[in-house]
């Protein structure tokens, strides 16, 4: 049965990107405060006001993240917290090293790099309508990225900065799982770069404008994902996260890729 699709904002998104924003605005009054120390301070209240004031204030916060934690705190926070402990793991600090973000026109994505002289596995829908593409390690270094193929029926593409001994992650031959076998997967979600996560693989599905079949999994996908590699307990990757939908009897899921498709379309330039 093909369910649609939903590749839109989460509830969860919203929220953590309002706490980064708000965070970044603090700062940079923070910062501003720094600057110019000498400017003229408000009017001083008087000390009933005063006390008045804060005690409304602290009311508000205490409320607002009452609520907030009330109902973000497990399943919008928890993702950062288990990338904090996996990436503490020498094989994920290991993988991390291959994984780039994907600046374009209009946004970021994930890939990450499959051979050692500078070929570069992400979605279609990543780089789709760019003029640009750049490409950043985690060491910082910067490419610009060309387009080798592309293909919007498998929602994969393939890239190719000019680079040599690169990291790369290992592509396995077949995606081939067992139900609820635990996979890694590391990549760009919402303002973060470079989050380690787990989850358990489901099985298939299909999707309305995927010509194959695609591979469902439980796990904390989200925007910003994309790209990302699905990498087995033996450190090779089985998919590539293009996703999330919701199906029957699941809820939420994270969707890839099955390696095969990228094995199919890109053979020719993976083999050299």
């Amino acid at each position: 049965m093909t369910d649609k699709t939903n590749t839109e904002q989460l509830t969860e998104e919203e929220f953590l990107e309002l706490v980064l924003e708000e965070q970044e605005k603090a700062l940079a009054k923070e910062r501003e405060a720094r600057k110019n120390p000498q400017q003229k301070k408000p009017k001083k209240q008087k000390p009933v006001v005063r006390i008045v004031v804060w005690l409304m204030a602290l009311t508000l916060v205490f409320n607002t993240f009452a609520v907030i934690f009330n109902i973000y705190s497990i399943p919008a926070i928890e993702f950062l917290k288990v990338s904090t402990k996996l990436s503490s793991q020498e094989n994920i600090q290991t993988y991390k090293q291959s994984i780039v973000t994907i600046n374009t026109d209009s946004g970021k994505g994930t890939g990450f790099a499959v051979t050692e002289n500078g070929y570069i596995l992400t979605n279609e829908h990543v780089i789709d309508d760019t003029l640009t593409i750049t490409v950043v390690f985690p060491d910082d270094s910067l490419y610009k990225a060309e387009v080798v193929e592309a293909y919007e029926e498998y929602d994969l593409a393939l890239l190719k900065v000019d680079a040599e001994n690169l990291p790369y992650l290992t592509l396995a031959e077949t995606s081939e799982f067992r139900q609820n076998e635990p996979v890694y997967f590391i990549g760009n979600p919402l303002a973060f770069s470079g989050i380690a996560n787990e989850g358990q693989v489901i099985g298939y599905t299909n999707a309305v404008d995927i010509q194959t079949e695609i591979i469902m999994m439980n796990a904390p996908v989200y925007r910003g994902n994309s790209g990302s590699p699905v990498i087995n307990e033996e450190g090779q990757v089985i998919g590539v996260i293009f996703a999330t939908g919701t199906r029957e009897n699941h809820g939420k899921v994270g969707l890839f890729i099955p390696i095969e498709s990228v094995h199919e379309q890109f053979q020719e330039h993976l083999e050299q």
